[in-house]
C-alpha cells in the first residue's frame, strides 16, 4: 500500500507541475506529460519497472478516447464530410504509409514491420495541432479546416489498424488447426501474466468466428439504440449523481471486454458504440462522465511512455535519432504538400496543412504498443521509434514557427470580383450588409423607402440574394461605385462596414463631396465614434450601446424601479451620452492614449457627476409627482 501511495504521488506531482508549464510554453499538454514521464523515469530514476505493467491499465485511456470520439461522429456528420475524409485523409494516410514503408524496408525490415511502422508514423498529433490551431485562430482558415479534416480521418483509420495489427502477427499470434479452426496465442491457457483467458472464438473454426464477431458488434449497436435509453431513464429515477459515472464506465468497459472475448480491439467497440450513442439524448451526460477518466488516464499513458523511453540509446546515438525525425518530417511534409496542392489549398493555407501535419502523433504510441504486444516490431526497433516520435512532437512547435515565418511572404491575394453594374437608385444607400446593415435595411424597406445596399463581400450579397434582398457587389469606398448608386440624389448614407477604417475613409470622402447627406455610421467603440464624429459622420451607433441600454433598463426594473421610471432613467442616460460624446470629441486626440490626455479626463469626470446629477433628479421629480398626485 505504501509503495502504491509513494507511486501515485509521483505519477500526479510530475503531472501537475510539467503539463501546466508545457501549456504556458505553448507545448501543448502530451508534450508535458512526455516530459513528465521523461524526468521521473530516465532522468532522476523515481520509477521503475513498474510502469510497464501501469501503461496496460492506462491504455484504457485510449479505449474511452474513441469512444468519445465516436460520440462526437454521429453518422449524418461522417457522410457530410466524407469527400475530405476520403480523399484528403485517406490520401494523406495511404501516401505517407506507403513512403515509410518502403523507407523501413530499404533499412532492411520485412513489409509486415515496415508496414506497422508505416502505418503509426503516417498519423499526426490531434492533441497538438488542434491546441495550436486554436490558439493562434486558424481553425477557421482553409487550412485549419484541411488540417482538421485529416486530423479526424486519422482519428478514424486508428480502429481499422488496430484491427489489421493483428493480421500482420497472425503466424506469432495465432496458430491454425487442421481442421480450419483457431488457436489464439497462450501458454496452457494463460495469458502473458499467468491468468486464465477467456474467450468466445476458442476453438471455432473460420465461419464461426466470423458469425460470432458479427453477432458481438451487432449486440453492440441493438444495445446502443433500444437498451440505453431505458436503463438511462432508470438511473435518473435513482437521483444519485455518481451512479451516471458507474453506467458509462459500464457501458464503456463491458463493451470492450466484449470486443476482446472475440479477438477484436476493445477500441473498435468502443468507437462503434460512441457513433451508435451520438444521436442519444445522454450523449453529452456520458461526455462529462468520460472525459476526467479518459483525460487522466491518457495523461498517465503518456507520462509511462516517458518514462519508458531509453535515453541511453539516445545519448549513445542522438544524432541518428534526430536525423530520422527530422527525415520522418521531410517524407510526410512532401506527402502533405502534393495532396493539399492536389486539393486546391494556396499558399498560406499550403503551407499550413503541410506543416501542421508533418510530425508523428501520439496514437504512434499506442499503435506500437500495440505492435510490440503482438510481436510485429521488435522491442529494440519499438524503442527508436518511441523516441523518434517523441522527437518530431517536440519540433512541432518549431514547424508552426517557420509558418509564421513563410505566411508572412506568402500572402494570398484578395479575390479579385468584378462589380456589378448599379441599375437601381434610392434615398437611402447601405454600405456594407452584415448583421448591422441587414436589420436597417428591413426596417427601411419595411417602411416603404427603396435602398441600394452595396458590399465587397460575395458571400454576403449572394446570400441576401438568396432571401430576396437585391443587393449589388462592390467596395463601397470606390468613389466611381458610389457615383453609380446615386450619392448625388441619395438623402442617407448608412456606413454598416466591418472594417473601421474603411467605415473612416468613406464617411470622410461621402462628407467632403456631399455636404449636405446625412450620414449615419456604425462605430465598434467609443473611440471609433470620435473618430466618425471628426470624418463628419452625423449619427453615429456604437455596437452594443443600445444592447446595453435596454440590459440596463431591465436591472432598474428589478431592483425598485417602476416601468416607466426605469425608461425615464435610460432616456436620460442616452441623451447625456449623446452629449457628452460630442463633448469628449473635441478633446480626443487622434493615436494618443486616454490615460495621458489629462483634458479628456478632466472633462469625462465632470461629465459622469452632471450624468448622476441629471438621473437623481429626474427619480425625485417623478417621485414627487408621484405624491402630490
Amino acid at each position: 500500500m505504501d509503495a502504491f501511495l509513494y507511486q501515485a504521488t509521483i505519477y500526479l506531482a510530475a503531472a501537475v507541475i510539467a503539463v501546466p508549464i508545457a501549456a504556458r510554453l505553448g507545448l501543448g499538454s502530451v508534450l508535458g506529460y512526455l516530459a513528465a514521464g521523461i524526468i521521473i523515469g530516465p532522468v532522476l530514476g523515481l520509477v521503475g519497472s513498474e510502469t510497464e505493467d501501469l501503461r496496460h491499465f492506462a491504455e484504457f485511456g485510449v479505449v474511452m478516447m474513441l469512444f468519445l470520439i465516436g460520440l462526437e461522429l454521429e453518422p449524418r456528420a461522417l457522410w457530410a464530410m466524407r469527400h475530405k475524409l476520403i480523399g484528403l485523409g485517406g490520401l494523406q494516410i495511404l501516401l505517407s504509409t506507403i513512403a515509410l514503408m518502403g523507407a523501413a524496408m530499404l533499412a532492411g525490415e520485412t513489409w509486415q514491420v515496415g508496414l506497422a511502422i508505416g502505418l503509426a508514423l503516417s498519423l499526426s498529433s490531434t492533441a497538438i495541432v488542434l491546441q495550436t490551431l486554436s490558439e493562434k485562430g486558424l481553425m477557421r482558415t482553409g487550412g485549419g479546416r484541411a488540417t482538421f479534416s485529416v486530423l479526424l480521418t486519422q482519428d478514424i483509420a486508428v480502429i481499422p489498424i488496430l484491427a489489421l495489427l493483428p493480421l500482420l502477427a497472425v503466424k506469432n499470434a495465432a496458430q491454425f488447426n487442421g481442421d480450419g479452426s483457431i488457436t489464439r496465442a497462450a501458454e496452457d491457457g494463460h495469458g502473458a501474466h499467468g491468468h486464465a483467458t477467456l474467450s468466445l472464438v476458442e476453438g471455432l473454426p473460420g465461419w464461426g468466428v466470423t458469425l460470432v464477431t458479427i453477432a458481438a458488434v451487432g449486440a453492440i449497436i441493438l444495445a446502443g439504440v433500444y437498451l440505453t435509453r431505458p436503463v438511462f431513464r432508470f438511473i435518473h429515477a435513482s437521483n444519485l449523481r455518481e451512479m451516471y459515472t458507474a453506467l458509462a464506465l459500464m457501458i464503456v468497459v463491458g463493451i470492450s471486454f466484449l470486443m476482446t472475448l472475440v479477438g477484436l480491439s476493445p477500441a473498435l467497440g468502443a468507437f462503434l458504440a460512441g457513433v451508435v450513442l451520438a444521436n442519444s439524448e445522454f450523449r453529452h451526460e456520458l461526455e462529462s462522465d468520460l472525459n476526467p477518466f479518459k483525460g487522466l488516464l491518457l495523461g498517465l499513458f503518456f507520462i509511462t511512455v516517458g518514462a519508458g523511453i531509453n535515453y541511453r540509446l539516445f545519448l549513445a546515438e542522438p544524432g541518428d535519432l534526430i536525423g530520422l525525425a527530422l527525415l520522418v518530417i521531410a517524407a510526410k511534409g512532401v506527402v502533405l504538400y502534393f495532396v493539399g496542392k492536389s486539393f486546391g489549398l494556396k499558399k498560406r493555407d499550403h503551407w499550413l496543412f503541410t506543416l501542421g501535419l508533418a510530425q508523428a502523433g501520439e496514437f504512434g504510441f499506442v499503435l506500437l504498443a500495440f505492435s510490440r504486444q503482438l510481436n510485429v516490431v521488435p522491442p529494440a526497433l519499438s524503442e527508436k521509434l518511441l523516441l523518434i516520435i517523441a522527437l518530431s512532437m517536440l519540433i512541432t512547435p518549431l514547424l508552426f514557427i517557420l509558418y509564421d515565418l513563410l505566411s508572412k511572404y506568402s500572402k494570398d491575394a484578395p479575390k479579385e470580383h468584378e462589380a456589378d453594374e448599379i441599375d437601381e437608385e434610392g434615398p437611402v444607400i447601405i454600405a456594407g450588409i452584415g448583421r448591422f446593415g441587414q436589420i436597417v435595411n428591413r426596417l427601411v424597406r419595411a417602411s416603404g423607402f427603396n435602398t441600394v445596399v452595396l458590399d465587397s463581400n460575395m458571400e454576403s450579397v449572394q446570400l441576401m440574394r438568396r432571401f430576396g434582398v437585391k443587393s449589388f457587389l462592390g467596395d463601397p469606398t470606390r468613389p466611381e461605385l458610389l457615383k453609380a448608386a446615386g450619392i448625388s440624389k441619395a438623402r442617407v448614407l448608412v456606413v454598416a462596414l466591418d472594417d473601421k477604417e474603411a467605415a473612416l475613409r468613406l464617411v470622410a470622402h461621402a462628407r467632403r463631396g456631399h455636404p449636405d447627406l446625412h450620414i449615419v455610421a456604425r462605430a465598434y467603440d467609443r473611440n471609433h465614434v470620435y473618430a466618425l464624429y471628426q470624418a463628419g459622420a452625423n449619427d453615429i451607433v456604437r455596437e452594443v450601446f443600445d444592447a446595453s441600454l435596454r440590459a440596463g433598463r431591465y436591472v432598474l426594473e428589478n431592483i425598485g424601479l417602476s416601468e416607466y421610471e426605469a425608461a425615464e432613467a435610460e432616456q436620460t442616460f442616452y441623451a447625456h451620452d449623446r452629449q457628452a460624446v460630442r463633448e469628449l470629441a473635441g478633446v480626443w486626440k487622434p493615436g494618443v492614449p486616454t490615460a495621458d490626455n489629462p483634458e479628456y479626463i478632466a472633462k469625462a469626470r465632470n461629465l459622469e457627476k452632471d450624468l448622476e446629477t441629471a438621473v437623481l433628479e429626474m427619480i425625485e421629480a417623478r417621485t414627487a409627482k408621484d405624491k402630490s398626485a
